[in-house]
């Protein structure tokens, strides 16, 4: 990611108010990420890492592994700096072709439809709830196995439920516990955690163009 010098301030910043912390540090750059994103220090007691989530997620990157997202917003903030390094294929559910259905949202729908496609793949729920619950319900009958999920959909009927069965669940995942989330939050996380990975598998910018 490109940073202004005013990005730089307002990191500084958000490092002097975020006081004591046990982040790990690659779990704090993601954190600050997210504040910078939002101006909101709120996310610093909401978000959650399972166990090896930061280390799935970049080996997942590192292997080009699909990525599949729930709304464009998701897709259109993260695919610049995706193209800029991995080069990960980015698929949204909404672009799915999908037969119409009364009982799902065609967001379900298409993150059902995706994830039997690329059931090992990246998965970012950064806004629809149902879209969570359609991919939980997949992992949970042991139809898909996915490298990782990233769930931030805000919401007030059926989200606590939805990060309780992720939460559950064995696959590694970085959610956003309440009701609080956005794309906007999901995109920070993956940016965040592409330039985590690229570091960490010594790239340089434009390497693999």
């Amino acid at each position: 990611m490109e940073w202004h010098v005013s990005d730089a301030q307002s990191l500084r910043i958000i490092d002097r108010e975020m006081g004591e912390h046990s982040f790990s540090p690659a779990e704090y750059e993601i954190v600050r990420r997210i504040i910078h994103a939002t101006g909101d220090f709120d996310y610093k007691s909401l978000i959650c890492f399972s166990e090896q989530s930061l280390q799935a997620g970049a080996a997942a990157l590192a292997a080009r592994s699909t990525i599949v997202v729930d709304v464009p917003m998701v897709q259109v903030g993260i695919a610049p700096l995706i193209q800029n390094t991995f080069s990960n294929p980015v698929y949204c559910s909404m672009d799915a072709l999908t037969r119409p259905q009364r009982e799902k949202t065609r967001v379900a729908w298409g993150i059902e439809t995706l994830a039997r496609r690329y059931p090992e793949a990246i998965f970012v729920i950064g806004q629809e709830q149902t879209a969570l619950t359609a991919l939980v319900e997949l992992i949970e009958t042991e139809e898909i196995r996915p490298a990782l999920v990233i769930g931030t959909p805000a919401g007030f009927v059926g989200v606590d439920v939805a990060i309780a069965r992720l939460t559950d669940s064995l696959i590694p995942h970085i959610r956003i516990d309440g009701r609080k989330g956005s794309a906007v939050v999901a995109s920070a996380i993956v940016n965040g955690l592409v330039d985590l990975a690229w570091q960490a598998y010594g790239k340089e910018p434009n390497a693999l163009n």
